[in-house]
This record gives C-alpha cells, structure tokens and sequence, in this order.
C-alpha cells in the first residue's frame, strides 16, 4: 500500500522528495489542503478538523500510514487524533518527532529519563500556530532537560514562498531572524519547523552565520520513515507508484508545484 503524505500546501513536499530519494521503491500519494493553506495562521479546532478530513481522504485512498508533512497539523492535530483513537490498522505520524531525535542524539523508542543538556540553546522557527501550541518545547522536554527554546513565529514566510516570491521570502527570512536574535543572540542550534523553510534553507543559514547549526525536516524526516518501515513493513509496497491530489485549483497548483519538487507534477482533484 501507498504511504500517505499530507500537507496544508505544497511544503510538504520537500518531505516527498527526500522521502522518494530515500524510499525509490515506496508508493507516494501526496495530498495537499492547498484550498485551505495556510494553516499556521488558523485557530487549533480548525487545523485538527481540515488534518482529519486529509488524513481519513487519503486512508479512503488506501493509505494505512500517513505521514503529517506538515509541522502545524502536527504540532496542533496529531495529539488529538491519536487520542480520538485511530481505526484498527491505520497509523498517522508527525514531523517533529524526528526532529527532537535528530537534536538530543535520543530514539523515541528510549523510555529513560529525560537527560540533561544544560546549556544548549536552540532557535524554533514556525508557523504562529505551531509557536503557540508549545508542542516543540513540550516534546522535547520528554527526551531532554536543560535546553533553552526561543521561538520566532515567521509571519509571512509560507505565503511568499507558495507564491514564488523569492526576494520578499528571503528579506522575511532576514527579519524573522533579526527578530529572534534580540531575544537569542547566538542560538546553539536552529529548528526550521516548517517544511516549507527548506526552499530558503541558505537565507536562513547566511543570516544565522556559521556557527549555528540548522536542522532541516525532510531528510531527517525521510531517514526516519525508513527506519519506521523497515521495523513495520506492512506498510509499504514496492511499486514506486506516485500519485498527487490537491484540494485547490488543480492547474495552478501543478504550476507552483514544480518550485518545490525540480519537475512537472500533474495533482488530481480531490474533496476532502
């Protein structure tokens, strides 16, 4: 069977291509809510109802694992989807598990107490939603005590980046980066929450400087799924199938879809 990758829009699929690149055998369907994106700027009951509405269309679609490629739906819906109780045989996984893996050195599977990582300071950039959820610093206190997390809530940045306006994305990259440091003047560590920050992965970088260490999700998050369908195979298939559904304007979304995956892409329509 085909594993599920959702999206509020077209971030997601910075996700897909390390994951495709990773898995070439794996079936891929992609869906992405582009008719209700952003999500970052709505309030939590409307994220959890939209991420629920993509996940059940793509288990309609025959994914039995769905992967949350986006950071709000995670950080707001996944939470409460898993303790609505998920339908016998179906999975849903988020993105910032592999994230805290990557930043603490700790496998979600070790139940030992958290350790101590005193000192180490670590910049978040999100989306205002996944800011004021507060999930980043809460799950990572479950695998580490000690770090300390300033958030930047990045205005602006998705939509100049679904639109393809380099020049203003990259002047918000700047600011946003400006703006984090009058509060974190020299972060250990920078977590680029949100997968469509990867096209301005280099801004990020150049404006932090040299001595930051920038995360970013979708090879993490590919190398992750892997290792998830490696211990589940039942999950997966070798197939190589790839299919693209969005809820938005089928052609012009096919158009901007290029920017994020170097290739024509042809999305199906699809009511969730």
């Amino acid at each position: 069977m085909a594993v599920g990758v959702f999206d509020s829009g077209l971030g997601g699929l910075t996700v897909l291509a390390a994951a495709r690149r990773r898995l070439p055998a794996t079936s891929f369907v992609y869906l992405g809510d582009n008719a209700h994106a952003p999500f970052g700027v709505r309030d939590p009951d409307d994220i959890y109802q939209l991420t629920r509405r993509g996940v059940q269309a793509l288990w309609d679609q025959g994914c039995d694992l769905v992967i949350l490629a986006c950071n709000t739906a995670s950080a707001v819906a996944l939470r409460r989807l898993q303790e609505a109780g998920l339908p016998s045989g179906k999975r849903v996984l988020g993105v910032f598990v592999p994230l805290i893996e990557t930043l603490t050195g700790r496998g979600w599977g070790d139940t030992s107490p958290p350790t101590m990582a005193a000192g180490l300071q670590v910049a978040l950039f999100a989306t205002p939603a996944t800011v004021s959820s507060r999930a980043f610093p809460r799950e990572l206190a479950y695998r580490a005590l000690g770090i300390d997390v300033e958030s930047q809530a990045c205005v602006g940045l998705v939509d100049a980046i679904e639109a393809g306006d380099h020049a203003e994305a990259e002047a918000l990259v700047v600011a946003h980066v400006a703006q984090l440091q009058t509060k974190m003047p020299s972060p250990d560590a920078a977590v680029l929450g949100c997968t469509h920050y990867p096209l301005v992965e280099n801004a990020f970088r150049e404006a932090l400087g040299p001595s930051v260490r920038v995360i970013s999700q979708p090879e993490v998050v590919a190398a992750s799924l892997a290792d998830y369908l490696e211990r589940h195979p039942a999950f997966n298939d070798t197939d190589a199938a790839q299919r693209f559904l969005t809820t938005g304007d089928v052609s012009s979304v096919s158009v901007q879809a290029q920017t994020f995956l170097g290739e024509p892409i042809r999305f199906e329509p699809c009511v969730t």
